[in-house]
């Protein structure tokens, strides 16, 4: 099979992993979209980026990781929890989505060599999402800033919430930064994607995209200091731009950034710590503590959980929370032991949105975002696969006449 179109499956299949983990729950859209139709879709994404991963390497060659080792172990707390059936029927299905979600990571681990290949699909289908999200403000622009969501902005077209919007923008925006500092991308096609990406996180008015965005790209950058011009320049002239703005728009972001609310509100995290205190103080048995719940929908008493620590507390106990942390520090330890590269400042920037957004966002314990940007960091830390030599021809033996031979002297 030729290179050019495995590399269209592998990108086809990452992009349709990407629609799997986008939801179904959200906005009320312009066009309304039954909750079933669009979880028949995202499954059906799902079977789909299986079906490719698994036709394009048939062989089944993989390559080993601690990620998706430690990914995989997660399975088996899930699966403890889930059999109870304490969380319904709903949460053997969750594992079985987990698995084939897995599964695909396993098969596409082939092409895991340390280079932006998932970089780039990475920021293609987000951008595509994103353009999704476009195009619903200019079709209908109250149905994209709705009063439900205190004018944050959200999908028309597909039902996306604020935070999913400044995550994905948040992402594409940081990843195209590095992708411009490390000359893998000229200025051009790099403002088409920073430039609306930025517009639209600042419409969705999410600060813990924003503060994921920023510290990550301080980390990412900083790591890149000491062998790259450029990310020099960069830090320079962002810190310069970052102080003037500061200073002559301070009522403006700060405005923007308390979105309305009363000081208790904000300090309450918009009612998030309620949840967390219910919840830790809800009775458990040993077998519920160590291995939590079930597979569910990431809520407490009818309640958003947001927070992946304690979703995973929940559902898959603290077996579950000793195995995402232990994700998040190999991940974190390989990048630290790598010597500079774009590659490495691109992962840490991945690992560490993931790790910020983590206090307010679930979804490392199951199929997520996060758990494909975490994919995209092991891809970038990944070696790169060794050459396998191809064996020289033997140069055909000439046939020489018996006369033209010498003469052997005896």
């Amino acid at each position: 099979m030729a290179a050019d179109h495995t590399s269209k499956i592998v990108g086809t299949a990452w992009g349709l992993l990407i629609l799997n983990t986008l939801g179904s729950a959200g906005a009320k859209t312009i066009i309304p979209l039954p909750r079933s139709l669009i979880q028949m879709a995202t499954m059906g994404a799902l079977v789909a980026a299986f079906a490719l991963a698994l036709a394009v390497n048939l062989r089944l060659r993989i390559r080993a990781s601690a990620f998706l080792f430690l990914l995989s172990l997660l399975l088996v707390p899930s699966v403890i929890s889930s059999v109870n059936l304490e969380s319904g029927f709903g949460a053997l299905f969750r594992c079985a989505r987990l698995t084939l979600f897995i599964g695909t990571l396993w098969l596409l681990s082939r092409w895991w060599d340390g280079s932006p290949t998932f970089v780039r699909h990475h920021i293609r289908m987000y951008f595509v999402v994103l353009g999704s999200v476009a195009a619903g403000l200019v079709i209908s622009p109250g149905a994209a800033l709705p009063d439900l969501y205190g004018g944050r902005l959200v999908g028309a077209l597909w039902p996306l919430t604020p935070p999913q919007i400044g995550q994905y923008a948040a992402v594409i925006i940081g990843l195209t930064v590095l992708l411009l500092l490390g000359r893998r991308t000229d200025r051009t096609s790099a403002a088409v994607v920073i430039v609306p990406s930025l517009v639209l996180l600042a419409l969705t008015h999410t600060r813990t995209a924003t503060l994921g965005l920023l510290i990550g790209l301080v980390l990412a950058i900083g790591s890149l200091i000491l062998t790259s011009a450029a990310a020099r320049r960069f830090f320079a002239w962002a810190v310069l731009c970052a102080t003037v703005a500061a200073v002559a728009f301070s009522s403006a972001l700060q405005a923007w950034f308390l979105r309305g609310q009363s000081q208790e509100n904000f300090s309450n995290l918009t009612g998030r710590a309620k949840v967390w205190d219910a919840l830790l103080a809800a009775p458990r048995t040993t077998s519920e503590q160590l291995f939590g719940m079930g597979l569910g929908d990431k809520s407490f008493g009818g309640l958003p959980i947001d927070n992946s620590w304690l979703a995973v507390y929940e559902e898959q106990g603290l077996t579950g929370v000793a195995i995402v942390a232990a994700i998040l520090i190999v991940l974190g330890g390989v990048a630290l032991l790598r010597p500079p590269s774009l590659a490495r400042a691109c992962a840490i920037f991945l690992i560490s949105y993931c790790a910020i957004a983590s206090y307010t966002e679930a979804g490392l314990g199951d199929a997520s975002p996060y758990l494909l940007h975490l994919a995209v960091a092991a891809s970038l830390l990944a070696a790169p696969a060794a050459a396998t030599p191809v064996p020289t021809p033997a140069a055909p033996r000439r046939h020489v006449p018996r006369w033209a031979r010498k003469s052997e002297v005896t």
